[in-house]
């Protein structure tokens, strides 16, 4: 015990910390891992590599997030190379203690020519979680972009309502040097309530923002509609970007909506991650 301690004074708790960096670089027309820094509780594994582009599975080793905890991950696609990342599950957000958000802050990086896929699997919110989530992406005029945030709130299956906590998440994409979108959500209180008004999700327990972002992206709508079901909407608010909004009543009736979409945008299978 320190001097500042005294007997039954509270003890403070253990906060999580993760840092992880990853990037990407083309070599001969085959994308390879340039590099790669990781801290504290976020790490990267590199499946097989499929086809020319470069894999990272990030991985949260505290098991979830809670109030207090810090995450920060950054990558980058250099010139002309192909990067993805994902994560290894669905992420948790706990109850916190303490009136304190837990924060990540994601930063990407898509120089010219390449294209990066941020795929990460859903974020699940229980009741009283704080969860305060950023996401900064710059590109290049001619790179490709896909991005994806599920989010659930609660676990539909077991019961979960979310009666109290906050949600706050903004997105803010850059495109050669100037803003491109931008989207934020806020929540707060009762937070199933608020979904269950019409003019919010009209009781959705589970929703998703995807966006495609590449020259002529917006000649995918046509194909991004058939696949979407009801409650679900895609537009293309400006030349080159692609938007789709999807709500679900829990996550699995998400990620089954969601699934089909991403493959259709990118012209791939998802990573096998997203099917174990």
């Amino acid at each position: 015990m320190n001097d500042t301690q005294t007997l039954g004074s509270p003890q403070v708790q253990p906060r999580s910390v993760g840092g992880l960096s990853v990037v990407a670089a083309a070599r001969g027309g085959v994308s390879a891992l340039s590099d790669l820094r990781q801290s504290g509780a976020l790490k990267a594994l590199f499946p097989t590599p499929r086809g020319a582009g470069v894999t990272a599975v990030c991985i949260n080793t505290g098991g979830g997030i809670a109030g207090g905890d810090r995450f920060e991950i950054s990558a980058t696609a250099h010139a002309d190379a192909r990067l993805t990342l994902t994560t290894q599950a669905a992420e948790r957000v706990y109850r916190a203690a303490a009136a304190v958000p837990g924060r990540v802050t994601t930063r990407l990086t898509v120089e010219r020519g390449a294209t990066l896929h941020w795929l990460p699997q859903e974020t699940i919110l229980f009741d009283g979680a704080r969860l305060r989530r950023r996401l900064r992406i710059e590109m290049a005029e001619d790179a490709r972009l896909l991005m994806v945030e599920p989010v659930a709130f609660g676990r539909h299956a077991r019961g979960e309502v979310l009666r109290g906590g906050a949600f706050e998440d903004r997105v803010a994409i850059d495109r050669a040097g100037a803003p491109f979108y931008r989207d934020a959500t806020r929540l707060s209180g009762d937070i199933a309530g608020h979904l269950a008004r019409p003019a919010i999700a009209g009781g959705a327990g589970a929703m998703a923002l995807v966006v495609l972002a590449e020259p002529e992206a917006e000649r995918h709508l046509p194909a991004a509609r058939t696949v979407l079901p009801a409650g679900a909407g895609a537009s293309s608010p400006a030349p080159g970007l692609l938007v789709a909004r999807l709500l679900a009543g829990d996550s699995f009736d998400l990620r089954r909506a969601l699934i089909p979409l991403l493959e259709r945008l990118s012209g791939a299978a998802l990573p096998p991650v997203w099917r174990s």
